[in-house]
């Protein structure tokens, strides 16, 4: 699958391209996100991959953890600038 918010002429693609509708937005995440749902569907944990920048090899395991730690502090930055907004702490 392509990428969709990196080229090597401009890595911060994804910080830099801020045109376009929310609505396009969403659904292109819900691409990515069938997308990748298929991917690990049809792999094993412990399949292996290399990373862009690094060469490296990376099981698909580390991959899931560090998105949901990625996604953990994603959600916490929402919830701060909600406090921020609402002036209510917690749920």
């Amino acid at each position: 699958m392509p990428l969709l918010h990196y080229s090597d002429d401009d890595p911060d693609l994804d910080f830099n391209d801020t045109d376009g509708e929310p609505g396009e937005a969403a659904a292109a995440w819900c691409r990515e996100v069938e997308w990748s749902r298929r991917i690990v569907d049809a792999a094993s944990l412990e399949d292996t991959g290399v990373r862009r920048r690094t060469g490296t090899q990376v099981s698909l395991r580390t991959v899931l953890v560090q998105m949901m730690a990625e996604y953990a502090r994603h959600n916490g930055h929402a919830d701060l600038l909600r406090e921020r907004l609402d002036g209510t702490t917690g749920m």
